[in-house]
C-alpha cells in the first residue's frame, strides 16, 4: 500500500506516463502504422513551430483522425467512467465485489439496444441505439429504486435483491427478444453484447464525453460524503447527513456514467470491479482520490486492453471485452478466495 502523500503522487505520475505512452503506441500500431515521430510534426504545425521529421500522408492522416483517435477516445472515456461508477458502488453497497450493474443498469441498457435492433431502429440513425441503451439503463434503476423505497429509506440490501431480480427478468425478455431475431440483427447484437470500440467515430465521443467527465466530476466532488455514508447509516445519521438524498445521487451518478460507457461501447465487464478494488489497495479508501483515481487507472487499463485485442493476432481482432474479461476473471477468483480466507464471504 502508499497511502502516503508521496506514494499517491507517485501513483498519480505513474498512471499519467502510463496513459501517455500507451495512448502514443496505440495511435502507432495497426494494419496501417502512424509514426509518432509525424503525428508530433503535424500537431507542432498547426500550433506554429517547426520541427524535423517527415508529415503524415494523407492515408496516414486519415487513420488518425477517423480511426484511431475516436477509437481511444471512447476508450478512455468508458474504462474511465466503469472505474469510477464501480468505486461508487462499492462505496454505496461498502463491498468490494459491488460494480456498476449491480442493479440492473448493464440488464437495461442490452434490453433498450435489442429493442432498437429488434424495431429496425439502427438502420435510421447511429443515436438510435445509444439512446435506447440508455433509457433502458434509467428505467432499470428507477424500478430497482422504486421497488426498494420504504417510509424515505432505501435499504442497500433490499436494492441490491431488486436489482438482481430486474436484471433477471430483463435478461429473460432480452434473450426471449433474440429468438425472433433474424441472423443479420442477431449478429448484430452480439457484436455490441460482447463489447468492442471498433467503428468508434467522433460522433461517438461527443455523445459520451458530456455526461461522463461531468459525472465523474460531481461524484469526485462528492467524495467525502461518501466516505461518511459507507461508514454505516447509524454514523451517517449521526452527523446530519440526509442519507436518501445522496445514495440516489451517487445511484443515479453512477448509472449515468455507465449507461453513457456502455451505449457507445457495449457490454463490458470487469473494469467497474476490479479496477476500484486495486486502486483502493493502492492509495486508500478516501473517495475524494479514490474515484478519479480510480477513473484515470480504469481509462488507462481500458485502453491497454483495447491496444492489446488489436495487435495480438492481426489482422484478427479480439474484441474489448473479451479481454478484460480474461484479464479480470482470474482477478475477482483471487479476490474472492482472499475474502473468503479473511472471513469476508461463508
Amino acid at each position: 500500500m502508499v497511502h502516503s502523500v508521496r506514494g499517491r503522487i507517485l501513483f498519480i505520475a505513474g498512471m499519467g506516463i502510463l496513459l501517455l505512452v500507451i495512448s502514443l503506441f496505440s495511435l502507432h500500431a495497426g494494419q496501417i502504422p502512424v509514426p509518432v515521430s509525424s503525428v508530433i510534426h503535424d500537431a507542432a504545425g498547426v500550433l506554429g513551430i517547426s520541427t524535423a521529421g517527415s508529415p503524415l500522408t494523407p492515408e496516414q492522416a486519415a487513420v488518425f483522425w477517423y480511426i484511431r483517435m475516436p477509437r481511444i477516445l471512447v476508450a478512455l472515456l468508458s474504462g474511465a467512467a466503469l472505474a469510477a461508477a464501480g468505486a461508487v458502488m462499492q462505496g454505496v453497497f461498502s463491498n468490494p465485489l459491488a460494480d456498476p450493474g449491480i442493479i440492473g443498469v448493464s440488464s437495461g441498457s442490452s434490453f433498450g439496444a435489442v429493442i432498437c435492433i429488434f424495431f429496425g431502429f439502427t438502420s435510421l440513425s447511429m443515436y438510435y441505439m445509444p439512446a435506447f441503451a440508455l433509457l433502458g439503463a434509467a428505467a432499470a434503476v428507477l424500478c430497482a429504486v422504486g421497488l426498494t423505497l420504504h417510509d424515505g429509506k432505501i435499504p442497500p440490501m433490499s436494492l441490491l435483491l431488486a436489482g438482481v431480480a430486474i436484471s433477471i427478468l430483463l435478461g429473460a425478455l432480452t434473450n426471449g427478444l433474440l429468438t425472433f431475431m433474424n441472423e443479420y440483427r442477431l449478429r448484430e447484437f452480439l457484436f455490441w453484447m460482447v463489447g468492442g470500440l471498433d467503428y468508434r467515430r467522433w460522433e461517438h465521443v461527443a455523445l459520451a464525453a458530456g455526461p461522463v467527465l461531468a459525472g465523474i466530476t460531481v461524484l469526485s466532488l462528492l467524495g467525502r460524503h461518501l466516505n461518511v455514508l459507507s461508514l454505516g447509516e447509524d454514523e451517517a445519521r449521526s452527523m446530519g447527513m440526509n442519507i436518501m438524498l445522496y445514495r440516489l445521487i451517487f445511484l443515479f451518478g453512477a448509472s449515468l456514467i455507465t449507461a453513457s460507457a456502455v451505449c457507445v461501447s457495449g457490454m463490458i465487464g470487469f473494469v467497474g470491479l476490479i479496477v476500484p478494488h486495486i486502486t483502493r489497495l493502492t492509495i486508500g479508501p478516501d473517495h475524494r482520490l479514490l474515484i478519479p483515481c480510480s477513473a484515470l487507472t480504469g481509462a488507462v487499463f481500458l485502453l491497454l486492453c483495447d491496444t492489446l485485442g488489436r495487435i495480438i493476432a492481426p489482422p484478427i481482432e479480439i474484441r474489448v471485452g473479451i479481454m478484460t474479461a480474461l484479464l479480470g476473471a482470474p482477478y475477482f477468483l483471487i479476490l474472492i478466495r482472499r475474502m473468503r480466507k479473511q472471513g469476508g464471504l461463508a
